[in-house]
This record gives C-alpha cells, sequence and structure tokens, in this order.
C-alpha cells in the first residue's frame, strides 16, 4: 500500500532537463492544452510551470541543459514526444508492403454496394479498397475489374476485390478465382470462410516465387476476415497438404509454388471481425482481438514464419476513439464498413442512405442471411424504418417448421404472399426458375427432389431482392429494404451530427476515412500527455469533423 501518493506521483515526474519557449508559451488552462493536443504533426514538450507548480504542454522553443541556462524564461522539462501522423498509427510494414499511404482499409460490401467508384477513390487516397463482388454475377465482377484498371491503371495505386465463400455455389466461387487470376486482381478479402478449399488455397499461393536473394515473393495478397480463434488458425496456418496437392492435380498451383506454400500461412494479413453489419457473430473487439493475435503468435513460433503477419481490426469502427483504441490494441490496420455504405460512392439508393443517417445505436437488428438461410446464419441489418428483420425471421420461422410451400397453412401462405412477397409463390418460383437456369441448374434439380429446398429457394428469392430493392430504391418495397448495419452507424450519426459530414450528400469515403485517422491520431496523442502527468480536458478527447486536404 502506498503511503504518500502524491510523494510517488512528482517522483515520477523529475525533470530531464530545461525548455526555452520561443514563438508559443507553454498551455496550462483547459483551452489551451486542447489547443496543443490538436497539433500531432509537430514534436511537443511536457513541462512544469514551477518546479512545484502544473503540468503543461509546450510547442517549438528549445530544450536546453542546465547548464545552458542564461537568465531567459525557461521550464523543467519532464518529457518529449516526437510528431504523430496518422499515416503512423498502424504498422508500417501494412503500408510498405501493399503501398499504400494510410492504414485504412474500406471493406467489401456485397451486391456491389462497395462500387468500383469507391474503390477508385480510395487507391487514389492512398488507401486500400474491396469491390464488393459478393453476390454479383461474373459478367458484373468482370465490367467493376475493367473499370478499376481503366480509371487506375495495370501497375497504378493499391486496390481489391472480394471473393465470398458461395457454399450454394461453388462453381461461381471457382469462376471468380479464375477471373481474378486472369485480370491480375492481386489482392482479394476472403469473407464468409469457416475453412480452407481448393479456391482460396489457389488465389493465396498462385505466382508465389523465390527470388535470387533466397527471399519469397507473394504476387497475390490474401485479406482472411474472421471472427474466430479456428478460423484464424486455419488462415495463419500453411494450407493443408491435401489442399495442396489437389492444386497441383488440377493444375491451379504448381510443384514449386506448392512446395513454397508449405512454409508460408495462407494469409498474411488477417481481419479480426467484430461486431458489425451483415455477417457478425457479434463479438466485442477488446476481447476478441488480443486473442487473435495470440493465435498469430503461436503459430508465427510454431512453423518459424519470418515474414511478418499484419492483424487489422474492423467492427464498430465509426467514431476517432474507435479508432484510436483499434490501434491502441495493437491493429496494424483498420476496416470500415457500415459508414461507408453511407457515403455518397456507395451503391445503396439515396433513399437507403438517408435512412441510414437516421440510425442510432439501438436501431439494427439479427436476421436470416439469405446465402445461409438453411443453415439458420444471421446477419445484422437496420431495423429503423423497415419492416424486414421481422418479416425475414417470420420466412425463416415458416421454413423450419414446415416441409414444404404446400405443407404451409392457409393462412400462413396467404400472409407470406400478401406481405413479403406481393405475389404468389407459384409465380416466384417461376422467377428462381429463370434465375438458376443460368445460375446454377443443380439447385432446380435439388428443389425437384426436396419439396423443403424448393421452399427454401423461395423464401431466400425475398432476401435477395430486399437487398436489390434498397439498392435500386425501389420506392414500393422501401418497407422490406435489406440494409446491412451494425450499431457503429448510430455510433457515427452522433459523432458527426451538426458537421459538414451530418448530410449523406456530403460524406465521401476519404473524407470519413480523413477524418477518422486524424481524429484517431488526436486522441491517441491526448491518451500519451495524459500519461506524462498532463491534465488534458476531456474536451480534447473528441475530435470534430472538418473538411481535410
Amino acid at each position: 500500500m502506498v503511503k504518500n501518493p502524491e510523494a510517488l506521483r512528482s517522483a515520477g515526474l523529475q525533470p530531464i532537463g530545461v525548455w526555452r519557449s520561443g514563438s508559443w508559451l507553454p498551455a496550462f488552462t483547459s483551452a489551451d492544452l486542447q489547443q496543443a493536443v490538436s497539433c500531432v504533426r509537430e514534436p511537443v514538450h511536457v513541462v512544469r510551470e514551477t518546479p512545484e507548480g502544473r503540468v503543461g504542454v509546450a510547442r517549438g522553443g528549445s530544450v536546453l541543459r542546465d547548464d545552458q541556462v542564461n537568465g531567459v524564461p525557461t521550464f523543467p522539462l519532464l518529457g518529449t514526444l516526437p510528431a504523430l501522423y496518422p499515416e503512423w498509427l498502424g504498422d508500417r510494414s501494412f503500408t510498405e508492403v501493399h503501398g499504400l499511404r494510410f492504414p485504412y482499409v474500406a471493406g467489401a460490401m456485397a451486391n456491389g454496394i462497395h462500387t468500383a467508384e469507391l474503390t477508385i477513390a480510395m487507391a487514389r487516397a492512398g488507401m486500400l479498397g474491396f469491390f464488393g463482388a459478393a453476390g454479383l454475377g461474373l459478367r458484373r465482377i468482370e465490367q467493376a475489374v475493367d473499370e478499376i484498371v481503366a480509371a487506375l491503371g495495370a501497375d497504378g495505386p493499391t486496390w481489391g476485390c472480394n471473393l465470398i465463400h458461395a457454399p450454394n455455389e461453388p462453381r461461381l466461387e471457382s469462376d471468380t478465382v479464375e477471373l481474378y487470376l486472369k485480370k491480375g486482381v492481386r489482392r482479394a478479402e476472403a469473407a464468409a470462410y469457416m475453412g480452407l478449399n481448393p479456391m482460396v488455397v489457389r488465389f493465396a499461393y498462385s505466382g508465389v516465387r523465390r527470388l535470387p536473394d533466397g527471399r519469397i515473393d507473394r504476387r497475390n495478397h490474401l485479406f482472411a476476415k474472421i471472427s474466430r480463434p479456428e478460423v484464424a488458425a486455419r488462415f495463419l496456418s500453411p494450407a493443408p497438404a491435401e489442399i495442396l496437392d489437389t492444386c497441383v492435380r488440377n493444375g491451379w498451383l504448381t510443384r514449386d509454388e506448392a512446395e513454397l506454400a508449405r512454409g508460408l500461412p495462407v494469409a498474411e494479413d488477417i481481419t479480426v471481425e467484430a461486431d458489425s453489419g451483415g455477417h457478425t457473430d457479434n463479438q466485442p473487439l477488446v476481447a476478441l482481438f488480443p486473442v487473435i493475435l495470440g493465435v498469430r503468435d503461436e503459430l508465427a513460433a510454431k512453423h518459424g514464419y519470418r515474414r511478418p503477419i499484419r492483424v487489422g481490426a474492423a467492427g464498430g469502427l465509426s467514431t476517432p476513439e474507435a479508432v484510436a483504441a483499434a490501434f491502441s490494441l495493437g491493429a496494424a490496420y483498420v476496416l470500415t464498413g457500415s459508414v461507408n455504405q453511407a457515403c455518397v460512392e456507395s451503391g445503396l439508393s439515396d433513399e437507403g442512405k438517408r435512412m441510414l443517417a437516421q440510425a442510432d445505436l439501438p436501431d439494427v437488428i439479427m436476421t436470416p442471411a439469405a446465402d445461409m438461410f438453411e443453415l439458420g446464419v444471421q446477419v445484422q441489418v437496420l431495423k429503423r424504418g423497415t419492416m424486414f428483420g421481422v418479416r425475414a425471421q417470420r420466412l425463416y420461422d415458416l421454413y423450419v417448421a414446415h416441409d414444404s410451400i404446400e405443407s404451409l397453412p392457409a393462412d400462413a401462405r396467404a400472409r407470406v404472399e400478401r406481405e413479403q412477397l406481393q405475389m404468389s409463390c407459384d409465380e416466384v418460383w417461376a422467377l428462381c426458375e429463370r434465375f438458376f437456369a443460368e445460375r446454377d441448374p443443380a439447385e432446380l434439380a435439388r428443389a425437384a427432389r426436396e419439396p423443403k429446398h424448393r421452399m427454401a429457394l423461395i423464401f431466400r428469392w425475398y432476401l435477395g431482392m430486399s437487398s436489390k430493392w434498397a439498392i435500386a430504391g425501389d420506392p414500393k418495397r422501401r418497407a422490406d429494404y435489406q440494409i446491412w448495419c451494425g450499431p457503429a452507424m448510430g455510433a457515427f450519426n452522433r459523432w458527426v451530427k451538426g458537421s459538414f459530414l451530418e448530410a449523406p450528400q456530403s460524406r465521401t469515403v476519404v473524407q470519413v476515412a480523413r477524418n477518422l485517422l486524424e481524429g484517431a491520431a488526436v486522441v491517441t496523442r491526448a491518451q500519451q500527455l495524459r500519461t506524462y502527468g498532463v491534465p488534458v480536458p476531456s474536451a480534447a478527447f473528441h475530435f470534430t469533423p472538418r473538411p481535410l486536404a
């Protein structure tokens, strides 16, 4: 037990020199301290007003030794903090390996909500964006890739595309990887993978080679988005021998590539996804992230990796305080999602963006996912202003309780046709037949054998179309908009209220990103100074959005 805490505090703040003022006098009042904290791009000095007086912050001036003082005004120096740039918040290897200026990623948003325009804007700003390929057909994905390459050039700024695990459409997943390799897509965000398959392994290791100096060069970079330690372990380990052998046997990897792969993790960039919009395990970042770091370190030691493995943070990152917290946990980079969906470059309709801009923290709900409906997997969506969450759950409850469309009680079927489908089940099935005849005929064959699967496809039509209605802004189906969203959207709206970012038409992905990073640097500096004994005012931990060049 400390008998004299005041003496202990004084002992921890012993001067290490003296500071002589220049253009600015030291800041000791709350208002002056708040201004000093915001000056993150220059060194600051922690000083005392007198040997026993207030602790404050000084800018500029000169640091001297005691024997250099010749009667000029000086202050006892307690410490110096170097300049802090937003570019420096993450792991330097992340920006170096990927050729970026900022440790910031805009994650993929399915059905092209993360548009080619959004990807291009991020790349030109020195950040990384992943085009939202999930849910799109191959032709639409190819068009987007061509648009991005035309805008940025084959050797231009860094960008990437989403690679979604599609258990119901394995051919599409395979064709997407084939397209990426053909078109030179070098970075892919792997999402919804609970395990590895030959396609994700093929992308990860294609083109890997040993350079003349002995170093390993990886042409492709896989970003694995995970929320469970056991899934992280699969991506942080070399691919299983049986998968590598399958890739070699099918001509997807050369023998040399497979041999090098046996000593490399599948992914060297792991994104830890906490509570977020869309697919989520609703895990808190502060609990999950350190666990994944431990898995990374354990497997790196086990396999003797010499190359750095970077772990980024995602989920709930919509304010400077949250971004600063993620970096303080050790995140190599941060990834945002929901906040970008409300930006002007997003593929969501203007009405959908307005709905997002009105969301508050509790305005979200978990509901069945279209792509994994039969497995009972859920996604987090916007609740305010739409009935989708409740109506989708009602469909899943009917699916669980009944074996076919024909076995539904007459009143239940009538309600589904009236509220969700707004047409007969037979009419929806005719649409499904036309769709799957081109997309995946095997689904039709299975539906013919399994009436319950036919019911699932009819219900999935509603879940799939609800996202498209939100993207198109169909006014007749506004009550059925499916808009993926986490509670971070509400936090973002509270942060930007009263600022230039409050109006949806003023929200650009680059301005949102720059303000989040700039604010995170300010919050980080405020915390640093507080650990030095500076009485940092609470207002210094709140960064107000402003147009940033």
